[in-house]
């Protein structure tokens, strides 16, 4: 129906963001005006023109729609404007157009921002954000002594913080009042469930500090709310007296495995065998993951660094867990089974560099009394350990509800 490297991205205060393009790059020969009433929400930007197409066979096209702008106006306060390729922001005008993504399947091509072929990937539209969301939420901004506030930003489908994320902010909050000093051991519990549509606050409490090591308390707060404790310690680091470390797993490189979508463009992540899945009849196997992820154009910033590998812990362990039991996965989370992640415990041996290969290996050594432990590292591409972090998770069913949980809230 179209294709075009002109595409404007529109973030409204509404329940999902909007693609517009060119439509120059529509094939308006296929439309004809006029169709379906549509819902209030829909667009990202009122007014407008509604085409449509006759159903077809093919049954993935029915009742497409088109919203042609007729005004020279910006969305006007509602929300983010954003660009890809060469449409800057400035250039909001009439002429565009967009489709609705739950009738048409939307693509984003995410080349990685490199020459390299085998780094395009597809992401599907709407997505959660991109890489640079990701590390704006992961910034935390001062907000008086020894306290500092996230940015919020929430999904169009799921509007709940991820535990791992948390980590990761408080890795970052650390950094940045421990300057020169490096998180190499973070544990963090996770008490209830946060708002990402809510910012959070971080207060810090040294514990102890001295020449080389400093210990802080970390508690992680939501509209008064106690939402997660951890304890750090940081270390200025010293030469090598003794050095071992355990070997990577076997699998084929980042380029060798297939992608996986996780809505989020700017990062690659490529699952070993394929062996991530939320089918719950899927092939059973092994209870290990083994996933390879790289972020593009990161700020030259350890604490973010840092903060992104300890993101993305939370990510795969409970599907790790799932994978040797047939009939269960986790397209059944938060609809007829409870999933969460209830506390991580990481240990940082290295400088990390997130626009690089990173290889999570997640392997689940229990599962049962409605929990699942996992030990996991991560390796660079040429095998040297960065990370060993564990993963304690609930997984179990949903008790005395008189309703189907919503998905979008529900653990």
């Amino acid at each position: 129906m179209a294709e075009s490297s002109a595409a404007v991205y529109v973030e409204q205060s509404g329940p999902s963001p909007g693609i517009f393009l060119p439509v120059a790059d529509v094939r308006l020969e296929a439309f004809h005006p006029g169709g379906p009433p549509r819902d209030a929400g829909d667009f990202p930007v009122d007014g407008g023109e509604l085409w449509s197409i006759e159903p077809r066979s093919d049954p993935h096209v029915v009742a497409t729609t088109v919203w042609q702008s007729r005004d020279d106006a910006a969305p006007d306060g509602r929300g983010v404007l954003r660009t890809f390729a060469d449409a800057p922001a400035t250039e909001w005008r009439s002429g565009l157009a967009t489709f609705d993504h739950r009738q048409i399947r939307l693509e984003l091509v995410d080349p990685m921002g490199l020459d390299d072929p085998r780094g395009v990937t597809v992401k599907r539209f709407p997505n959660w954000g991109d890489a640079s969301d990701l590390v704006d939420v992961l910034d935390l901004r001062p907000d008086g002594e020894n306290r500092f506030r996230s940015v919020a930003r929430a999904g169009h489908l799921r509007s709940v913080v991820e535990g791992s994320q948390l980590l990761g902010q408080a890795i970052v909050a650390a950094g940045r009042h421990c300057p020169g000093r490096r998180a190499v051991s973070a544990h963090m519990i996770f008490l209830r469930a946060g708002d990402a549509a809510e910012p959070l606050r971080f207060d810090l409490r040294e514990l102890s500090t001295g020449r080389t090591f400093t210990t802080l308390a970390v508690d992680v707060t939501q509209s008064g709310r106690h939402c997660a404790t951890a304890n750090l310690l940081l270390d200025v680091t010293a030469p090598d007296l003794v050095r071992h470390s355990e070997d990577p797993p076997d699998v084929p490189g980042p380029y060798a495995c297939p992608s996986y979508d996780m809505s989020v463009t700017g990062r690659d992540v490529r699952v070993a065998a394929g062996a991530y899945t939320d089918d719950p009849d899927a092939p059973v196997g092994p209870p290990v993951v083994d996933a390879w992820v790289r972020f593009r154009d990161l700020p030259d910033d350890p604490y973010l660094h840092a903060g992104l590998l300890a993101q993305f812990t939370g990510h795969m362990s409970i599907a790790a867990a799932l994978r040797p039991h047939s009939g269960v996965g986790q397209r059944q989370a938060h609809r007829t089974i409870s999933t969460a992640i209830n506390a991580i415990g990481l240990s940082l041996h290295a400088d990390v560099r997130a626009d690089r290969w990173m290889l999570y290996h997640h392997v689940s050594t229990f599962a049962g009394d409605g929990m699942t432990h996992s030990e996991c590292r991560v390796h660079d591409e040429q095998g040297r350990i960065m990370a060993s972090f564990s993963v304690d998770a609930m997984v179990r069913g949903f008790e005395g509800m008189t309703a189907p949980p919503d998905d979008r809230r529900a653990l």
